[in-house]
């Protein structure tokens, strides 16, 4: 089969020309297609269940809220593992599922039976909420409002952080790729009912009079409509309240007199602000307000930053003078410096192939024509990375070896032109020719290529069936492997063959050059080593085995962790004091 693929590749260039042109094009629309970010993401297929209950102690919120929603989720099928926590104020559901389930059925199954659940929570207690779709390294984007010098008395703290809750939040959270934005510092704005205990005994009123007629008249109803002639008159009640007038001008009951008893005639109405737990500064100095951004479980970190971005862009259009997005953690740097040492070291280590190559060759046509399978293999490996939802990080992309990649062509390539300088032609080989001898030297050692390259895949696949943690860590990394390779060898059969019958030399007469000089010098050093070491078997199988039980001591010895550091360059501290 290999050798009628280059047979056929050989007699049809024109095909296999326009089949790398494909390739190219491709390759080139798929890069800017793959998700980038700096590590593979590690997180477990979860799905929360917040459940927000204000002044509720840790034992009833177990008791009366983390209870129900643990039994309700507990009949979903594919589930591994239920877990929870319980807090003042604030249940915490987390169900996890096996890694085959799809997030999007997950979260629907979970939603369909907090239903039921929310039917067997108290009235008043809490409403359990799903938490939005994001993982661990979804915190991509952080920012702040900052106020601009000579506007610091022109906004207080209260009114950022109502800028930011309704104008900024509202629009960021229509970004493409945008699970959840979550605001920090500031005071939440309320307004706040002083009820006076005098007034209310004097009245004969509770404070629950004063509840209900809050909720009754914090509403706008329609009352259909009126015909009139041709024309038809809808009817609406607009009861919403707007001001602190219209709370003071609400009427908690009439007298026995009929006198309409208002709010503001047992009551003292203000601006105030919820009770706050945190603040957030700014260089340690002064409050300000500020979020982040919860990147979408799954979507391209680069992109959304990017959405993000444009978006904020549009948003500071809109902003009162004075006012500015400042952020102070991007994503970007971190998956932009993570990329740059991987793309340095790949190019880095392609040059120092490409020079072996034409070093060791001695052929400055063959050893371009090895080395441009390394950025061919490479737009393969994108494509199938894409196809396969594979993200390019350090691990996958920083795990492509060059000289794993070029073997096959390296060993076709040697050998047509070692078959060429042997056949002893007289005058300047014809293209036929050319053809006839590339097609005999690359069926000869494709055999070779090709076992070659199925033992080093086989060494990746025991990688395939890691699970978990370990699995989601290290398959991108065996992935894009088994990818560049098996594109490599598909290069191999097809392209190397025509690119050596097109650009190798046919000039048959070979002259010696620094490459023989170096291989012939390695040659002397090399025979009379091996002749000497074949007469020495017992000595070196010796050595051999103290070899291998000296490694497996040293490694023994050796420290180990799960992930190398990485360094983002950022401070992240936590202060705990005692309660109390």
């Amino acid at each position: 089969m290999l050798n009628s693929i280059i047979e056929f590749s050989i007699r049809n260039k024109l095909i296999v020309g326009m089949l790398m042109v494909v390739l190219i094009v491709w390759g080139i629309y798929s890069i800017t297609l793959l998700p980038i970010d700096a590590v593979p993401d590690i997180t477990n297929n979860q799905v929360q269940v917040l459940t927000v209950a204000p002044s509720q102690s840790a034992l009833d919120i177990e008791r009366l809220v983390t209870f129900p929603v643990e039994q309700t989720m507990a009949t979903i099928p594919g589930i591994q593992e239920i877990r929870s926590f319980s807090r003042f104020g604030l249940s915490v559901v987390t169900i996890v599922f096996t890694d085959a389930t799809d997030v999007y059925w997950a979260r629907q199954q979970v939603g369909e039976r907090l239903t039921e659940a929310k039917k067997q929570i108290p009235p008043g207690v809490g409403t359990p909420e799903l938490a939005p779709m994001s993982t661990g390294l979804g915190e991509i984007y952080q920012y702040i409002l900052n106020v601009e010098p000579g506007y610091e008395e022109k906004f207080t703290i209260a009114e950022l952080r109502t800028i930011q809750d309704w104008i900024v939040r509202r629009r960021l959270l229509g970004t493409k790729g945008v699970a959840d934005v979550s605001s920090f510092g500031g005071y939440l704005k309320q307004y706040e009912i002083a009820l006076s205990p005098e007034k209310l005994r004097s009245l004969n009123l509770t404070i629950s009079d004063v509840f209900v007629a809050l909720e009754n008249n914090n509403q706008n109803t329609g009352g259909a409509y009126i015909e009139k002639n041709s024309s038809a008159y809808f009817i609406r009640s607009e009861g919403l309240i707007q001001s602190e007038d219209d709370i003071n001008a609400i009427v908690v009951r009439n007298s026995e007199s009929g006198i309409p008893l208002l709010i503001r005639d047992v009551a003292t109405v203000r601006q105030g602000h919820a009770i706050r737990y945190g603040a957030m500064t700014q260089n340690g100095k002064n409050e300000t307000v500020g979020a982040v951004v919860m990147m979408l479980k799954g979507a391209n970190s680069a992109q959304v930053i990017a959405n993000v971005k444009d978006r904020i862009a549009e948003i500071q259009k809109t902003l009162p003078e004075g006012i500015t997005i400042e952020p102070f953690l991007d994503r970007t740097k971190l998956v932009n410096q993570a990329i740059h040492t991987v793309t340095r070291n790949l190019a880095e280590g392609a040059l120092i192939v490409i020079f072996v190559l034409v070093l060791l060759l001695g052929n400055l046509r063959a050893g371009l024509v090895v080395a441009s399978v390394i950025p061919l293999s490479m737009l393969f490996a994108v494509i199938m990375m894409n196809l396969f939802g594979v993200s390019g990080n350090l691990m996958s992309l920083g795990a492509i070896d060059f000289g794993l990649i070029v073997d096959g062509a390296v060993i076709i390539v040697e050998a047509t032109l070692h078959h060429i300088s042997s056949a002893k032609f007289s005058t300047r080989i014809a293209q036929d020719q050319m053809d006839e001898e590339v097609g005999m030297s690359a069926k000869k050692m494709m055999n070779a290529a090709a076992f070659g390259q199925i033992i080093i895949l086989i060494v990746y696949l025991p990688i395939l069936s890691l699970l978990g943690i370990e699995g989601k860590m290290f398959k991108p990394m065996a992935q894009t492997v088994i990818f560049a390779i098996a594109g490599a060898f598909l290069l191999s059969c097809t392209y190397i063959p025509v690119a050596s019958t097109l650009f190798l030399s046919r000039n048959p007469v070979h002259k010696k050059n620094i490459s023989d000089r170096i291989v012939d010098r390695i040659r002397r050093l090399y025979e009379p080593t091996l002749r000497w070491a074949l007469h020495k078997k017992s000595f070196i199988i010796s050595m051999a085995f103290l070899l291998l039980a000296g490694s497996i001591l040293i490694f023994s010895s050796l420290g180990g962790e799960f992930l190398p550091e990485l360094d983002e360059g950022d401070f992240a501290v936590d202060t705990r004091i005692l309660t109390g």
